[in-house]
């Protein structure tokens, strides 16, 4: 028969099967030669991994103050090493997403009590887009022997990238920012946040590398009837030692810090910190400007009647909130008359927060140093205004998508110098509202003398929501950082004085006047995380982005650091 001809097909008959050689096969075999599982198991296994970084971010934003349920923080780090284990970038990066939305989203819901859902959301999903990139390379090193560490190494560096970019970053939510009570907060002193997170996802993921080994071969992967293999014991344990070890080094590391003492380490003085607060809650308090100014006007002068009596003791200086004055003192006389007549009576220099217009068409947020006898003095810009709520980046940009920019009228200035500012002969470290996340902040006013932290804040614009309670967390584990005591002067609360080994010593409720008085040391101690500064966090980052580095390298080398598709 003529090459390229077919066999004539007699009716009644069946056409003979083609030779086995000349068979083109419908689907590409796996590997092993086991068939690829069907649509329903793909499905199956992508859900189960999906519903494990859900209920891992869950057990994140559980952690966090609110809930405070501390040890779950672990379960974050945890539940993303055991969804993205073996896995390509691709899903690793899905789960990453799940898990960073299941947290950010409650987390930061405080962010549009106010202003209604879309910046909440936005904000929210831009933060979990940094967890999903750290899911993709978590799942990239997860075939590297030691992955745990690197993998832990890794929460650090997505930390380091969000608590920068873009425009100077947004680093509320890091995990060391959970460990306001336990073992773990002690390592604050040796190497700052970054290090406190890394203790946690080592944590983290050290129990996944147990739950892993327990169930890596399951009964029936070597066909029907095989029995459940042998517990591997050994990796078990290790990862399971491992993950104890870790906490109780935090334990050990608490021995040589300072106490709760706040008179101790250096001369003392007495500071008081009025909480005003506010006529209302809500955006609008700005409309009550005057009465926020009498507010905090008027319970200067209970204090100092209180002193007068005998009740109080003299202050040797008054820390006002931020936004305490949003009338600018140096522009309105009757404004300045009245801080002057409260710091007269309490016979103390007061640091009043207030929002003073310029430089050019800008307003800044500044700190006034307020004499009794010499008026307004030394001042502090914030540093880090708070974009998209101080200022609007590329504003004509940013309005094609929403009107709601010029709802910010007036963008605020960023100020140049360090909040060092003598107040009353103490050296006091200013820092306003949201510059307590940042690391560099903070270092730079512990660096240049500060014996005392103090952190001006307004929360009015969050209601009766978690957002306080997570910032006076943060304050917490700046007082262990830096050693030193931190007064927390809110407009509407909460207000507080935390002792150095991050205690909280005295505090307000929300929306309560109230006035805070204690006896502070100004310390001129140094933690290890004051003199190592970011070098932590650097050396962590490394590591991360080269055990990254080394999974690729692996993987175009021809040793595959991913799995099959099908799972």
């Amino acid at each position: 028969m003529p090459a390229g001809e077919r066999a004539p097909v007699h009716p009644g008959r069946t056409p003979a099967p083609a030779p086995e050689a000349s068979r083109t096969p419908t689907t590409t075999p796996a590997p092993t030669g086991i068939p690829p599982p069907p649509a329903a198991v793909w499905w199956s296994r992508r859900l189960w991994r999906t519903v494990v970084a859900a209920l891992g971010g869950l057990a994140l934003f559980l952690a966090f103050p609110g809930w405070s349920l501390v040890p779950l923080a672990a379960l974050g780090p945890a539940a993303l090493a055991v969804a993205v284990h073996g896995r390509r970038a691709r899903s690793g990066a899905w789960s990453g997403l799940v898990l960073g939305l299941a947290f950010f989203v409650p987390l930061l819901s405080w962010t549009g009590i106010y202003v209604g859902p879309v910046p909440w959301l936005a904000l929210a999903v831009s933060q979990a887009l940094y967890v999903s990139l750290l899911g993709a390379a978590t799942a990239l090193t997860s075939r590297l022997p030691g992955w745990p560490l690197w993998a832990a190494s890794l929460w650090v560096a997505a930390e380091a990238l969000r608590g920068r970019a873009p425009f100077g970053g947004f680093p509320w939510g890091r995990l060391g920012f959970s460990q306001t009570d336990g073992p773990l907060l002690a390592l604050a002193a040796y190497g700052g946040v970054p290090l406190v997170t890394f203790a946690v996802a080592l944590t983290g993921t050290l129990l996944a590398a147990a739950v892993l080994a327990l169930t890596r071969a399951r009964p029936g992967e070597e066909g029907p009837g095989t029995p459940r293999p042998a517990v591997p014991v050994r990796p078990v344990a290790v990862a399971l030692a491992g993950a104890a070890t870790v906490p109780a080094i935090g334990a050990l590391a608490w021995l040589p810090l300072p106490g709760a003492s706040l008179t101790a380490g250096g001369p003392a003085a007495t500071v008081a910190v009025v909480q005003g607060d506010v006529p209302r809650a809500g955006l609008d308090f700005n409309a009550q400007r005057r009465a926020v100014l009498d507010n905090h006007v008027q319970r200067t002068l209970e204090l100092a009647a209180a002193v007068e009596a005998g009740d109080r003791p003299q202050p040797d200086l008054v820390i006002w909130p931020e936004n305490s004055s949003d009338i600018d003192p140096y522009a309105n006389s009757d404004a300045a008359r009245q801080i002057d007549r409260a710091a007269e009576a309490v016979d103390a220099p007061v640091l009043v927060g207030a929002v003073v217009e310029g430089p050019g068409r800008f307003i800044s947020n500044t700190a006034i140093v307020w004499g009794p006898d010499t008026g307004p003095g030394d001042t502090y810009v914030k540093r880090h205004p708070v974009p998209f709520a101080e200022y609007i980046p590329h504003r004509s940009f940013f309005r094609l998508f929403s009107a709601d920019v010029d709802r910010v009228r007036r963008d605020f200035a960023a100020g140049d110098e360090v909040g060092l500012l003598q107040v009353g002969g103490v050296p006091l470290g200013d820092l306003i509202c949201f510059e307590v996340v940042y690391d560099g902040l903070v270092h730079d006013v512990v660096g240049a003398g500060a014996g005392l932290l103090v952190v001006q804040t307004n929360n009015a614009t969050f209601g009766f929501t978690d957002e306080s309670e997570q910032q006076l967390a943060l304050s917490r584990l700046r007082a262990v950082e830096h050693g030193r005591t931190v007064a927390i002067a809110a407009t509407s609360g909460i207000s507080a004085v935390v002792a150095p080994d991050g205690s909280v010593v005295r505090r307000t409720e929300l929306f309560e006047p109230a006035v805070l008085v204690e006896r502070i040391a100004s310390r001129d101690s140094t933690t290890v995380a004051q003199r190592v500064g970011a070098a932590p966090e650097w050396a962590l980052t490394a590591l991360g982005l080269g055990a990254v580095a080394a999974a690729v390298a692996r993987t175009r080398g021809g040793r595959p650091a991913g799995t099959d598709a099908s799972r």
